[in-house]
């Protein structure tokens, strides 16, 4: 009963810690004010200020230093990448249905996004997109340049994540690419955990992104989207294919 109790009183304390922030609009990096300060500020015990504390630092929206303070943290998308990596390893009956449903969710995102992209994307943004494409074929043995021209330390996953990066920049919306990043990283754990390839070929991958910049660089929006959308089929197919053993 004490459990059931106690659970309420922290998720009310965490509210209140949260409304705190946003009320004295303090922004990352921010110190907190100390735990007897929150004490009275709150009307509750320590041990109730630490336990909401530390199920708020779960959260990355504040930040315990031991020996220094509490500051408000980054609210950065981890806890979400780490839940959803846990709910995708979790489910054992389907694994080709789990990773479909993440694909599923990036492709809506990208495929929508790209209409955008095509009305806002610069000519320099093009230009460093073309320049990510001639990289990606050089590693995967398509150009000229061989494999080192990745650059130092680049694999062709590194350069496949750098341009999706590049290519939202122009939306100006910090959000999008810490979305995508994080369902591109719950991919890639879960991917690599079940011990998968989960790409088509890397000439193929970067055939399927030059089609995409192609696309852009006549602003066919509509092109843009079919463009994506094949990119993403291959990798669903991709993804089915070694769930069945095939390849």
């Amino acid at each position: 009963m004490r459990r059931m109790s106690e659970e309420p009183r922290t998720s009310r304390i965490q509210r209140q810690v949260v409304q705190l922030i946003l009320d004295r609009r303090l922004t990352a990096g921010a110190p907190l004010p100390t735990e007897a300060e929150l004490m009275d500020a709150l009307g509750v015990s320590r041990n109730s200020v630490r336990e909401a504390l530390k199920a708020l630092q779960a959260l990355d929206i504040v930040e315990i230093r031991h020996g220094y303070g509490t500051y408000v943290g980054r609210a950065s998308l981890t806890p979400l990448v780490d839940g959803l990596t846990f709910r995708t390893l979790a489910r054992h009956d389907d694994d080709t249905a789990a990773l479909a449903e993440i694909l599923q969710v990036r492709e809506v995102l990208e495929v929508g996004l790209i209409r955008r992209v095509a009305a806002t994307v610069t000519e320099a943004e093009l230009d460093t997109l073309e320049d990510v494409v001639a990289r990606m074929e050089s590693a995967a043995g398509t150009g000229t340049g061989g494999a080192d021209s990745a650059g130092p330390g680049r694999s062709f996953s590194d350069l496949d994540r750098e341009f999706h990066e590049v290519l939202y920049a122009s939306l100006g919306n910090d959000l999008v690419p810490q979305l995508l990043a994080a369902f591109w990283t719950v991919f890639r754990r879960v991917s690599g955990a079940r011990g998968r390839p989960d790409e088509p070929s890397p000439e193929t991958t970067a055939r399927r992104h030059r089609d995409i910049v192609r696309a852009l660089r006549a602003r066919d929006a509509e092109g843009a989207q079919r463009a994506m959308a094949v990119h993403f089929r291959g990798i669903e197919a991709r993804a089915a294919e070694q769930s069945r053993g095939v390849g």
